[in-house]
Parts: structure tokens; sequence; C-alpha cells
């Protein structure tokens, strides 16, 4: 199978039976991020154990790459500590502008690396972000996400 399908697929996959999709209960962090050029329209909660984020899930609505994009985000993110999540969101909206290439910095992303060739079409950048910058928006400014709740 050729990469590019393969790229595809995952990306259908989380578009069309996403995982993380729905409201968790009781979360400590609530943010919406919405990306008024397409539409794209997204609520993400997060629960934390001290700083590491326990629980999330996200709900909404969007083109398949917002949707996606945010599906496969909570996959990361899951267990992992504030900073570690943050650095993440950094990597991921670097390799979406082209300015992180490196094979091992990509890897990190595990299935979010699928959408790399987002790069190449700049309409749809803020729609793959959407989900990253929302969340490092809420850990970065916990004081925001504390209003939404």
């Amino acid at each position: 199978m050729e990469l590019k399908q393969l790229y595809r697929e995952i990306v259908n996959e989380h578009n069309l039976h996403p995982v993380n999709k729905g409201k968790i209960e009781n979360p400590d962090l609530v943010l919406r991020g919405v990306n008024p050029s397409c539409g794209d329209d997204i609520t993400l909660y997060l629960k934390l154990d001290g700083d590491t984020i326990k629980e999330a899930s996200y709900d909404g609505s969007g083109c398949a790459i917002s949707q996606a994009s945010v599906d496969m985000m909570v996959d990361q993110i899951l267990g992992k500590n504030k900073e570690e999540a943050i650095k993440l969101a950094g990597t991921f909206m670097g390799m979406i502008k082209g300015e992180i290439t490196d094979e091992e910095s990509i890897e990190a992303l595990d299935e979010a690396a699928a959408l790399q060739d987002v790069a190449h079409m700049p309409a749809r950048v803020k729609c793959a972000v959407l989900g990253w910058h929302t969340m490092q928006e809420m850990l970065e400014h916990p004081e925001k996400a504390q209003e939404n709740l």
C-alpha cells in the first residue's frame, strides 16, 4: 500500500469512527476552539491528576481534517504531563507549517504524522491545528479554560 493512501485511511478512520469524541464527566478544563474560515468548532475537555492528563475528549463538528486531527491529538496526550503535551503541540504545529521535517520529531506524533501533507495545503492548516492550538491554550492559560466550566 502506498504511504499517502495509508495516511488517507488513518485520517478517514479517525474522522468517521472517532474514539475520543464525547464529553467527559467533571472535566477540570474546558475550552472551545473555532475556525471561522471553514466552520470547524470544537470543545476540548481535560481531566487532570496533578500535571498529568488523566482523561480527555472533544465534541463539535467540522471538516474531516479538523475532526481527525483532534481525535488523534487526544490519543497522543493521554497520560502525558502538561509540558509534554505542550511540546507535542509545538511539534505538530511546526510539522503542519513545514518548519519541522526531521523524522524523529515527526515520529513522536505517532498517527498524527499522517497529517504531514497538510503543510502543502495552506487553506487546511488552520483545520489541522485547531485542536492542538486549543489544547496548548488551555494548558498554558488554565484561567481561560476554567471560565468555560
